[in-house]
């Protein structure tokens, strides 16, 4: 063999090796998002979750994410992407960007769940909001941009985003840029929508 035919052959293996490193085979249920390019360096996993403060099975994943999360400790970049449908109010969604600028992101998420499938409160409320925020450790500076809709930009494009992925539910997860897992791949089972997040991470980091 030529040394030409030599160097095209290593090129095309270096190639498809760096291929399959970049688009490893993912064990599990979902769907690629078109258009969408697949992201991920073998070390860390970006998760986009898409979810409203308004919906029952929002709420009942939050179960699974700490769960999700110890099988692969400093392996997860997640993030949260408030959304609102129909007659909802885009005030819970700015609430949490706002808390997460302040460094309480994950204690407002739960604290508005609680709030309305616990406390049966209307969360759309700006008095209620700033009384979950005084509870969650936030002041005066919460409440202003709350009132003044510093994140209702953000919010807005948030539901563009949802044109973008074709979000018709949720909690939608967007895993390594372009894999799309959603409770009616499961009958509405978010448990199960859960154990199978894990069982396609797992193929990722090869565990």
């Amino acid at each position: 063999m030529g040394i030409k035919k030599i160097v095209i052959t290593m090129v095309l293996l270096l190639t498809a090796a760096v291929v399959y490193a970049e688009q490893p085979e993912v064990k599990g249920v979902f769907q690629k998002v078109t258009g969408k390019d697949f992201h991920f360096d073998g070390k860390e996993v970006e998760i986009t979750e898409f979810l409203s403060f308004y919906c029952g099975h929002c709420y009942h994943f939050e179960q699974s994410i700490p769960v999700i999360k110890g099988n692969f400790p400093k392996k997860i970049k997640w993030k949260v992407i408030p959304i609102y449908w129909g007659n909802g109010s885009p005030k819970p969604g700015e609430a949490y960007l706002i808390a997460l600028d302040e460094g309480k992101g994950e204690e407002m998420k739960k604290a508005l769940f609680h709030a309305i499938f616990e406390e049966k409160r209307d969360i759309g409320n700006i008095d209620v909001l700033e009384d979950i925020g005084v509870k969650a450790g936030l002041g005066f500076e919460f409440s202003r941009r709350l009132r003044a809709g510093d994140k209702s930009r953000e919010v807005g494009e948030a539901i563009l985003k949802t044109q973008t992925y074709d979000i018709k539910e949720t909690p939608t997860l967007i895993i390594a840029g372009n894999l799309e897992v959603s409770p009616s791949m499961f009958h509405g089972d978010v448990n199960a929508m859960g154990e199978n997040v894990i069982m396609m991470l797992k193929s990722l980091f090869n565990k």
